[in-house]
């Protein structure tokens, strides 16, 4: 058996061959379809069967993971960055390089118990696919929408250009549009994102557009992900720091994870707010009585709202306002008297 670390960065890749115990020399390919080609092209060489171990980093390890585990002879391994970290501790490892780190997971690969990482289902990746290409198009339609406003405000601009940038938000409007319908349409050939999106869309605050994003990120999680960690890996989890008695500084939120999930999530918390009985009232009494700012209330409403939805997901229920947030009793005076 042989065993690979991987060292995942943004743009690059360092892999580690460990046969029989000896650790090959590091190699660096790219973070690229081709570059994952490459590393599976190069395990293919060994003989017999490869297990690569890799670290979970965000949004980049993610393709890459995909590639290799559906590769024959290829076994993957997604583990927390947080059991590396330890794990090189336990090794006593002065330097820190990706040559390094690659040859720790190789050697995390080769010491600890292998548990397969399971790919999910292939319409879900191509859920997420559709679903982030309708983030990039709308990110692009906002940019391509603030030009035509400062173009405008001048008046020596010429007339071509003002019609050239509005015939591309035409095209990227169709484009948005296209996307979001092929989206929906592969959700309503599918019994369980079907379902999921009734359920979603329960919520007053978010109808299909959203909910495609929402179910584009979190159905490729694995299943056994508690409420807890669906927020942790979305990068919505409160993130403390305090040093002696001298240093406390507020908490924030730790970003570390998903930004897909937290961009999905912000205006659906934002709209339920102001139309969803129950999450006003909680959007409320963070502010009013919790002291919260207007940002940090609603941060929190889109952690609850994670939790809301784990939970109709795995109980199969549509939102219950009540189970969100009790409203608080009122209390009529003149029975009182």
């Amino acid at each position: 058996m042989n065993i690979a670390g991987l060292d995942v960065s943004a743009k690059e890749l360092v892999v580690v061959v460990s046969v029989k115990g000896k650790a090959g020399k590091a190699k660096t390919f790219e973070n690229t379809a081709t570059g994952h080609q490459a590393i599976i092209r190069l395990l293919s060489k060994y003989k017999g069967e490869s297990r690569v171990c890799l670290e979970a980093t965000g949004i980049y390890h993610f393709d890459l993971a995909v590639a290799l585990s559906r590769a024959d002879g290829i076994e993957v391994m997604v583990i927390n960055p947080k059991v590396a970290h330890n794990f090189a501790k336990v090794l006593m490892k002065r330097s820190k390089t990706d040559a390094v780190d690659a040859a720790i997971l190789a050697s995390y690969g080769e010491s600890m118990p292998f548990e397969a990482w399971q790919r999910p289902a292939d319409d879900t990746i191509t859920l997420r696919a559709i679903a982030r290409r309708i983030t990039a198009l709308t990110k692009l339609k906002t940019q391509t929408k603030n030009q035509i406003h400062a173009l405008t405000a001048i008046r020596e601009t010429p007339d071509i250009v003002i019609k050239h940038i509005h015939e591309l938000l035409d095209v990227l409007e169709k484009q948005i549009n296209e996307h979001r319908d092929s989206a929906l349409k592969l959700i309503r050939q599918h019994a369980e994102l079907s379902q999921a999106l009734a359920l979603i869309t329960s919520i007053k605050g978010i109808a299909n557009a959203s909910a495609v994003q929402i179910l584009a990120e979190l159905m490729i999680l694995p299943p056994d992900m508690t409420a807890k960690q669906w927020v942790a890996f979305a990068g919505l989890d409160p993130r403390q720091f305090e040093s002696g008695s001298s240093v406390a500084k507020k908490p924030r939120i730790s970003k570390a994870g998903n930004k897909f999930i937290r961009q999905a999530v912000y205006m659906p918390a934002l709209v339920a707010t102001r139309y969803e009985t129950h999450i006003k009232a909680y959007y409320q009494h963070l502010i009013g009585d919790n002291g919260l700012k207007k940002i940090q209330a609603v941060c929190a409403v889109m952690r609850k709202l994670l939790h809301a939805i784990h939970g109709m997901l795995k109980t199969n229920k549509t939102f219950d306002g009540g189970r969100f947030y009790s409203l608080p009793v009122q209390v009529n005076s003149q029975s009182i008297l």
